[in-house]
This record gives structure tokens, sequence and C-alpha cells, in this order.
């Protein structure tokens, strides 16, 4: 049974990175995993992802072999400005390394991003 589908993908994402494959396919799709997925392209984390649209949808992700971990946050901790540095040190494994993506009221970003605009908001997942 499917609980979380943004944890379901992001650890489907790290576990085929681990066994070194060229591309994931994530079932099923929703717009919140479209959303960090872009992100984690920006970062240049994974490479470029499709979606093919059908009766069912799913995401096809090409992997570039730069991630060593990524996951959700569960649960979605809510974030002040003040909190970002203790939850970068509970998820990420060293100071400017990796990335925490952030829900804000400005949309989805990352926690340096989110630092940059002064803005607060909910943690996602993490990934380096």
């Amino acid at each position: 049974m499917l609980n979380d589908p943004l944890a379901n993908a992001l650890s489907n994402i790290s576990n085929c990175d681990k066994l070194g494959k060229q591309e994931c396919i994530i079932f099923p799709s929703s717009k919140i995993i479209k959303i960090v997925l872009k992100v984690i392209k920006d970062k240049k984390y994974i490479g470029d992802f499709k979606e093919d649209i059908s009766k069912k949808s799913w995401i096809t992700v090409n992997l570039s072999g730069r991630i060593n971990k990524c996951g959700a946050i569960k649960p979605r901790f809510s974030i002040s400005l003040k909190n970002f540095e203790k939850y970068e040190k509970r998820y990420l494994p060293a100071k400017n390394f990796g990335i925490l993506i952030v829900s804000t009221s400005k949309g989805v970003m990352t926690h340096t991003e989110a630092i940059q605009k002064k803005l607060g908001g909910k943690l996602l997942a993490y990934c380096y």
C-alpha cells in the first residue's frame, strides 16, 4: 500500500542510482513530485525527466549518478527562518553540502533560496 508518493518516488530514485541504472520510472506521478524533481534537476543531481500521459501517468527520470542520498522528510516540519541550521545539521552531512527542499508561500525552493528571500515554510525533502 502506498501512503506517501513523494517518499516512494525519492527512495526509488535513490535505489536506482545506487544500482547504477541510467533511468528510473516513477509511478504514480503527482504535481508535488514533478515540482520536487524540477528543483533537484535545477541543482544538477538528476538529468532530464519526462511525463508519459496515458490512462495511468508515470515519470521517466534520467539519472546522472550524482545522488548520494535523497528522501522525503516526514513529518513535514514547519520551519522558520532561524531554524534552518537545525534541520540542515539533522538531514545534511555537512554545511553547504546538499539541499533541503522547502515549500513556501512563494513556491517550492531550496533552503538557501528561502534564506535569501527570508521565507519559512514546510520541509518536503533533502538531497545530497
